[in-house]
């Protein structure tokens, strides 16, 4: 087992990872598995019940058509059932109207919008402007549902015990045809006009020379009781936000649309963003109750997939995000596999603190190591967090990928890592509250190891205090590199 370190200026720099085995994390998952988990290092936590669902993208070809981008990739739910000690693992693909089609015809017949185009070069793909619902990028349990989302779309409702899909879920009634439904929900844990309850909200884009943003809110029954849109300027392209007990926030990054090459069949949608190096970011400050008006503030923040948290305190809106200093993409001639890590900017942790006041921001660096997938304590969602987790590279400095996880301490600025290196990298880690904990670090950090070298996936349990290992699950297959997930203590049957 590895052990972690207290992160020093010292660190080596040396290359961590081999390239190769990297690209082993990006091969399809083609069977759907069912199983309890017996090959395990350490011991489970009794005290550690429920269920973790992930979603990522499990197919990464059709019928060995490789698709451009990982993100085009059909979904696939990964279940973890621990009950008494003991660990249940499932997977099966969200079955999708695109997904059954295409296997059915055994080759690829929508494009994707990251790159992934129909065989027959641009004439096959001219004006076809389709989308398929590919449900890969998030899965939540809420109000009894078991949600896959893709935020171009509505969700797919599962079975939370047999990952069973049940169809298209339009919330009873509040999503028309088509809608989007983002992929970026949060939980705020105690919801003041919901009686302290939990709520979850969510939002929608809907682009175009104005974008327009419609925020929901669900009760703990998943009810939609609270839904308001709208209309700030400029083409959005943002895929995650934040919340504190007041507001939503978003980070539009300087980007326009260029329908032109989409539209002749040359470029997936998302290849046809184009950003404006000259002009800022804008922080989009919407109030979730009331009248306020939106607030748009300029900030230099680059481009921003994820958001860590965010809360008010003494007056001012913090929040922490992963940046980077351009947008990461695949152009129409390039090879994802390929990629050489070296030469693109990492993602960094920073603090934005605005005073809505004055509208004026102050923008720090806190984390100079490449980062990513950021979480905190469920509690503490909205609220002023002492740690926050994320992957991490391994080396202190330059891009690589994902092979630990790391701690950060805001109160004392200290930090620990615990690395999966040199064969193991990374997924999001999990926050999972130990019952009756008072500690915000008392839990267990749940995250999805692939193991380059045996080509095969593991479920790494760590204490959140320490990093310590608590138990390695070792599957028997591997699991393609996946996107986010959440725990529920249910316990579904099995």
């Amino acid at each position: 087992m590895q052990t972690p370190t207290q992160l020093n200026q010292t660190s080596s720099t040396s290359l961590s990872y081999s390239l190769d085995e990297w690209r082993k994390g990006y091969r399809s998952l083609q069977d759907e598995h069912e199983y309890w988990i017996d090959e395990i290092e350490g011991q489970i936590p009794a005290e550690l019940q429920g269920t973790l669902f992930r979603n990522g993208p499990g197919l990464l070809d059709v019928n060995g058509q490789r698709i451009h981008h990982p993100f085009d990739g059909d979904g696939m739910i990964c279940a973890f059932t621990f009950q008494d000690g003991r660990a249940h693992f499932r997977n099966r693909f969200v079955q999708t109207q695109g997904y059954l089609e295409e296997q059915e015809a055994g080759k690829i017949l929508y494009r994707g919008v990251f790159g992934t185009q129909k065989l027959g070069g641009w004439l096959a793909n001219l004006l076809d402007f389709r989308l398929k619902n590919i449900a890969n990028t998030n899965v939540i349990y809420w109000g009894d549902k078991l949600l896959a989302l893709w935020e171009a779309a509505e969700p797919h409702r599962l079975d939370p015990s047999t990952l069973e899909t049940l169809g298209l879920d339009d919330l009873d009634g509040v999503l028309q045809p088509g809608s989007a439904f983002a992929a970026h929900p949060r939980v705020d844990p105690n919801c003041a006009l919901d009686d302290g309850n939990a709520c979850l909200v969510n939002f929608a884009i809907k682009p175009g020379l104005s974008t327009t943003i419609t925020i929901y809110e669900l009760d703990v029954s998943g009810k939609v009781v609270r839904q308001h849109s709208h209309a700030v300027p400029g083409f959005g392209f943002m895929h995650d936000f934040a919340i504190t007990p007041n507001y939503c926030i978003f980070f539009q990054a300087p980007v326009s649309f260029n329908p032109l090459p989409y539209l002749l069949g040359l470029k997936g949608a998302g290849q046809s963003l184009n950003v404006q190096t000259d002009r800022p970011s804008q922080a989009i400050i919407i109030p979730r109750h009331g009248d306020a008006p939106v607030q748009t503030i300029p900030v230099e923040a680059g481009f921003i997939f994820h958001h860590a948290n965010a809360f008010e305190q003494d007056g001012k809106l913090c929040v922490d995000s992963i940046c980077y200093a351009e947008l990461p993409a695949v152009g129409p001639n390039e090879d994802y596999l390929t990629v050489k890590f070296d030469r693109l900017a990492p993602g960094q942790l920073w603090r934005f603190e605005f005073d809505l006041t004055t509208q004026q921001v102050h923008p720090q660096l806190v984390e100079p190591r490449c980062c990513e997938f950021p979480v905190v304590h469920p509690d503490r969602v909205g609220r002023p967090n002492r740690y926050t987790y994320m992957g991490a590279a391994h080396a202190p400095t330059g891009n690589a990928p994902l092979q630990a996880i790391l701690k950060l301490d805001w109160q004392t600025d200290d930090r620990l890592l615990w690395s999966a290196a040199p064969h193991g990298f990374v997924s999001e880690p999990i926050f999972v509250p130990r019952p009756d904990s008072t500690a915000e670090d008392e839990g267990w950090l749940l995250t999805l190891v692939f193991d380059g070298q045996q080509e095969r996936s593991k479920l790494v349990i760590l204490n959140a205090s320490d990093l310590q290992e608590v138990a390695q699950l070792k599957l028997k297959h591997h699991i393609p590199y996946g996107l986010h997930g959440n725990f529920t203590s249910h316990s579904f049957k099995v």
